[in-house]
């Protein structure tokens, strides 16, 4: 699924100003071979016109005279947070040489791949399924800007949805204004004893456009639902939707609905909608969901990787979308974060102040005043803070680095590209709950085509050798020849992970001794952990412990070590998930968040309530794909993790911070007094 490349040049002449200011627009047609140009166009030439807009007559009339061909664009079916109209660009457009697909009076590049095209391909097919679950799953739509917690209305209700006045759909799609109040009159004849539920446009809500109902002249039992409220929700408890050409009548089919539809929009007459317009005798095929799901979403769009500043495929955008929605999901409520370093904050508010106030304070009443939603760093929750939470009713939200965090150490105060939050406990704190437990739980029961992309992420890792700090250094030592390799990666001993974590085992030396005792004849290698190395954490062993160990690596970067591991014994360090993701058994003394779940040897006492047991995609679908957020150095945007690894593996834009690293050094200074300065 590599994305396409930039397609062979074509001169293409435009009549509208929105071709010249919209530089998102410009770019994807750009990428897509066509070079804009102003001017009159010859015979061999495009003429580009916006759908069928207001203004798209002019490149009509000019492509008639000319004998120009004539190419429509539109949004694509996924297109951003926000509609247009709030100035949010799109992630993709429909490019159509013969149509539009809103346009029932002819064929458009859309209709004839629904037409004509096999749709018969496995692989295609199987895309298109994941495609859907994923569309399902993050509760995205054309404008994925809602929020899947606001409740839907009880079971059993009628889903009718409006469109705004005088969109060009409507028209084009054989229908007229009226269609939505005869679509009203039947939802309530065919259903006389349900709830209307009338769902607006996004830009109706939000003010841009009117839509066809007015909600003081409204039938009995009709209401108008103008939250930002998902529609995958709402088609949950639906017993049927009514539609007239929207988009959403699609997604209704993606959803397991067959939409009673009173007009003629692209996806009526292949046998998944109840048609009351008749349809055009061009559409006599009838076709699976994943067939129309392919189609519409894999062959017909271009879609924009927004990252990469490249063509891409739907996964791009539908990755796109998840993190950008999720992080406005999360955010845009606010939150108060307390107790934070100052070089925290910078980057704090770029992760969760985009869309929401974030403010900082030192003080827990202040914090958690009116039941407010709290960051904290997991290592400075405090009894007092839990107690005026719980007071206020406020959510305490720990934040702690992501498994892949930077290329750089955080104690040298380089900042993270991933950030985790979590409202049960903290992944590396065995002693309670935390959010990646139960994500970890749900992940193992999903079926193996949903952790396509987790089997992907896992060989894309192994390739690029990325890990949680990716240092360089030195590389791995020169080895015996058949000898068998244990990896020991030292921790820094007063790590919250050790103290809460490590169990009996909790100090690099009685770590270096266990590991010896239970591989008396193999080749060890002890790594320090980088913190210690670099002076500015505490546990460094004495040179009579470094003995027992056949060779200390310093300055050896982690991935190099891995690449020569048989066997990893932890104590409940990231390296022991690092060498899971390689293929490499790893033995726990402790209860490390990749412990309990029969992955690992585990020597260590792990949590009873780990008893679900997820194949390795399973967890790195929890723990890289799910659990943490990530943020795009290059354009500041949330991003999904195949982002963020791509910008570790390359170094581009990713942050170095090299002018605190004296301060990182004196903070070295009070490696045994960490709370002095650290998180």
């Amino acid at each position: 699924m590599d994305a396409p490349g930039r397609a062979p040049s074509r001169r293409a002449y435009h009549f509208n100003t929105g071709f010249l200011t919209n530089a998102r627009v410009r770019r994807i047609l750009t990428l897509a071979g066509y070079d804009l140009k102003l001017g009159k166009p010859a015979a061999e030439d495009d003429v580009v016109v916006w759908g069928h807009s207001p203004y798209a007559p002019r490149g009509e009339a000019v492509a008639q005279a000319t004998g120009a061909s004539l190419v429509r664009v539109e949004d694509a079916f996924l297109r951003s947070l926000f509609p247009g109209r709030s100035g949010e660009p799109p992630l993709g457009l429909v490019i159509d040489r013969q149509g539009m697909y809103f346009d029932a009076s002819g064929p458009s590049d859309l209709e004839t791949l629904l037409s004509t095209h096999p749709l018969d391909d496995t692989a295609l097919l199987n895309r298109a399924r994941d495609v859907a679950a994923r569309i399902v799953d993050g509760h995205l739509s054309k404008y994925a800007a809602t929020d899947p917690s606001l409740p839907a209305p009880a079971p059993g209700y009628v889903l009718l949805i409006d469109q705004t006045r005088g969109d060009a759909s409507i028209a084009r799609g054989q229908a007229t204004a009226d269609s939505f109040a005869e679509a009203l009159t039947w939802a309530r004849e065919d259903h006389p004893d349900a709830q209307i539920v009338i769902k607006t446009h996004p830009e109706s809500r939000d003010g841009h456009r009117p839509g066809h109902f007015d909600p003081d002249r409204l039938p009995p039992n009709v209401v108008l639902d103008d939250r930002p409220a998902s529609l995958w929700t709402l088609f949950e408890g639906a017993r049927a939707v009514y539609c007239v050409t929207s988009g959403a009548g699609f997604e209704a089919i993606l959803a397991g609905h067959r939409p009673v539809v009173f007009g003629v929009p692209f996806y009526a007459g292949w046998g998944l909608t109840d048609d009351r317009r008749p349809v055009p005798a061009r559409r006599q095929r009838k076709l699976t969901r994943a067939q129309l799901i392919a189609a519409t979403l894999i062959l017909y769009p271009t879609w924009y990787d927004p990252y990469r500043d490249r063509l891409g495929q739907v996964e791009d955008v539908i990755g796109a979308l998840e993190a950008q929605v999720n992080a406005w999901r999360a955010d845009r409520w606010g939150y108060r974060a307390i107790g934070m370093r100052s070089w925290k904050k910078g980057h704090l508010k770029q992760f969760f102040g985009r869309h929401g106030r974030l403010d900082f304070t030192d003080d827990p009443a202040q914090a958690t005043r009116g039941k407010a939603r709290v960051l904290v760093w997991a290592g400075r929750e405090t009894p007092e803070l839990n107690d005026h939470a719980r007071a206020e009713d406020a959510v305490l939200l720990r934040v702690e680095d992501g498994f892949l965090r930077s290329r750089g150490l955080g104690a040298e105060l380089v900042p993270p590209l991933s950030l985790v939050l979590d409202d049960l406990g903290i992944y590396y704190d065995p002693t309670r709950e935390s959010r990646l437990e139960l994500l970890i739980a749900t992940a193992a029961t999903l079926p193996p085509a949903r952790l396509d992309r987790a089997e992907r992420l896992i060989g894309k890792l192994r390739r690029l050798g990325v890990t949680k700090y990716n240092l360089d250094g030195a590389p791995a030592p020169e080895l015996p020849e058949g000898v068998h390799v244990i990896l020991v990666p030292g921790q820094v001993e007063d790590d919250a992970s050790i103290r809460l974590g490590a169990g009996d085992v909790n100090t690099n030396e009685e770590l270096l001794r266990t590991a010896r005792r239970l591989n008396p004849h193999a080749h060890i290698i002890y790594k320090p952990h980088p913190d210690v190395e670099a002076g500015l954490r505490p546990g460094a062993l004495p040179d009579a412990v470094r003995k027992l160990a056949d060779h200390v690596a310093e300055n050896t970067g982690a991935e190099a070590l891995l690449s020569v591991a048989d066997r990893v014994v932890t104590m409940t360090s990231a390296m022991g998930f690092e060498a899971l993701i390689r293929g490499i058994p790893v033995t726990t003394l402790g209860a490390p968040f990749y412990a309990g779940w029969g992955l690992t040897s585990d020597l260590g006492k792990v949590p009873d309530r780990r008893v679900a047991r997820p194949s390795l995609a399973a967890l790195v679908h929890a723990s890289l794909i799910v659990y943490p957020r990530y943020l795009d150095p290059v354009t500041s945007l949330p991003c999904p993790v195949e982002v963020a690894l791509d910008r570790l593996a390359s170094g581009e834009g990713v942050p170095q911070k090299p002018s605190l690293r004296a301060l990182a050094k004196l903070q070295g200074w009070f490696a045994g007094q960490s709370w002095i300065w650290r998180r």
